[in-house]
Order: C-alpha cells, then sequence, then structure tokens
C-alpha cells in the first residue's frame, strides 16, 4: 500500500513528464545543434560530448537549466489531497504525534508520511507547532476582545508594528467595517486591562477602542 501511495505521489509532487516524441524531437535539434557548432572552424576529428548535447548546454550551462526548471510547475501549486488534509487534521488535534502513529492512522508508511509533511511545511501549510496553555494557569484570568478604530489619517503600518509590540495583544485581525482592528488582549486582571487600552488608545493613529470583556471561553482553536 506504501509503494502505491508514493507512486502516486511521485507524479503529484514531481514535473509533468514530457511525451517521448517531444523529448526525442529535443535530443535530435539540440545534439545536431552542438555537433555543428563544434565543427565549424574544427580541423580535427569531432568528439561528442554528452554535457554539451542538451538543451541548458546549448542555451547557457547552469543558469539556463536553472532558468528551465523555474519554468517547470511546482508541486505547491497543486491543491493538497484528502490525505494530506487528514494528516494537517491529526497534526492539529495532536501537534506531537511521531509519524508511526500518523502512518497507522491515514495507511501509509512513516517514510512516506514524513515526507509529506516535510512538502507541507515546505509549502507553507503548516507554518509551525507550539503548546497550547491553559492561560488561567499563568494568572492570565481576564480575556477581551478590542476593536480598534483608526484615525482618518493613519499609517497601517506603524499601527501594526505599535500593536505587535504589545505582549498583552495575542491576536490581531484586520476587518471590515467601523473597526480597522479587532485584537484578543490577556491580562491578569481588570486594572490590568485598563491599563492596555489606555496603551491602546495613545497609539498614534488610533481614533478610539471599543472593548468586549469574555465572560468565559466555550472552546477556543476547535479541532474537531
Amino acid at each position: 500500500m506504501a509503494r502505491g501511495g508514493r507512486g502516486r505521489r511521485a507524479g503529484r509532487w514531481g514535473r509533468t513528464p514530457r511525451p517521448a516524441a517531444a523529448v526525442a524531437r529535443i535530443t535530435s535539434r539540440t545534439t545536431t545543434t552542438a555537433t555543428t557548432s563544434r565543427n565549424n572552424g574544427a580541423t580535427g576529428p569531432t568528439s561528442s560530448s554528452p554535457r554539451h548535447c542538451t538543451t541548458a548546454g546549448i542555451l547557457g550551462g547552469r543558469s539556463a537549466a536553472r532558468r528551465l526548471r523555474s519554468l517547470a510547475p511546482s508541486w505547491t501549486e497543486c491543491p493538497i489531497d484528502a490525505v494530506d488534509r487528514q494528516l494537517v487534521d491529526l497534526l492539529r488535534a495532536n501537534g506531537r504525534a511521531s509519524y508511526a502513529e500518523l502512518a497507522r492512522q491515514v495507511g501509509l508508511s512513516a517514510p512516506a508520511v514524513h515526507e509529506r509533511v516535510g512538502k507541507l511545511e515546505t509549502a507553507g501549510v503548516i507554518t509551525g507547532y507550539r503548546a497550547v496553555v491553559d492561560p488561567a494557569a499563568l494568572g492570565l484570568d481576564v480575556t477581551a476582545l478590542v476593536g480598534v478604530i483608526e484615525s482618518d489619517s493613519v499609517d497601517d503600518t506603524g499601527v501594526e508594528a505599535a500593536l505587535r509590540a504589545m505582549p498583552e495583544v495575542e491576536d490581531c485581525w484586520r476587518v471590515a467595517g467601523s473597526e480597522g482592528y479587532v485584537l484578543k488582549v490577556r491580562v491578569t486582571d481588570i486594572p490590568a486591562l485598563e491599563a492596555a487600552i489606555n496603551a491602546l488608545n495613545r497609539i498614534e493613529g488610533v481614533a478610539r477602542t471599543r472593548t468586549t470583556v469574555v465572560l468565559s471561553t466555550k472552546w477556543e482553536g476547535r479541532h474537531d
């Protein structure tokens, strides 16, 4: 089963193979061109060198080869398949799952799963792994959603840099509507929340804020 999976992935992740007839025509043309260019002005016997009888060799060596490779379709342009989605769901639920455990659940070999996960990471589908902690255990007992309303003339870059510099701001979303941003703020208590809101209102480009205090969390980051 693992071999079958790898065979299918070879077509999916790799480059699209050229038809045999097209390969033959390209080889024929490049070989003839290379031989002719060597024979012009030559007085001795012609020696054939395989490294010159390639399209990249005719067009300019390694730099041309890189240009040709860049024209080939990348596997990252292909949509992820059902197995990839299953692996993503499993890793979202348990980022510490071993490749052997993942392999058992998706029906592939551990090396095949390792290869797939590596490609998902390279493509930016999986952006990282982190610990999910209980905020209350860290003393962060107050959570609030804060809407940020910008001034008429505002430098988005400056506002976002200032928001990013505040450790109380855990998440930041750019939104449509009267508010420009919605933030998730976590602090120890109400006085700390008041201090965070005052700091937000002092940021250049922020006209005012609108705060909603979270009473309880029913779920956060669902994985079902």
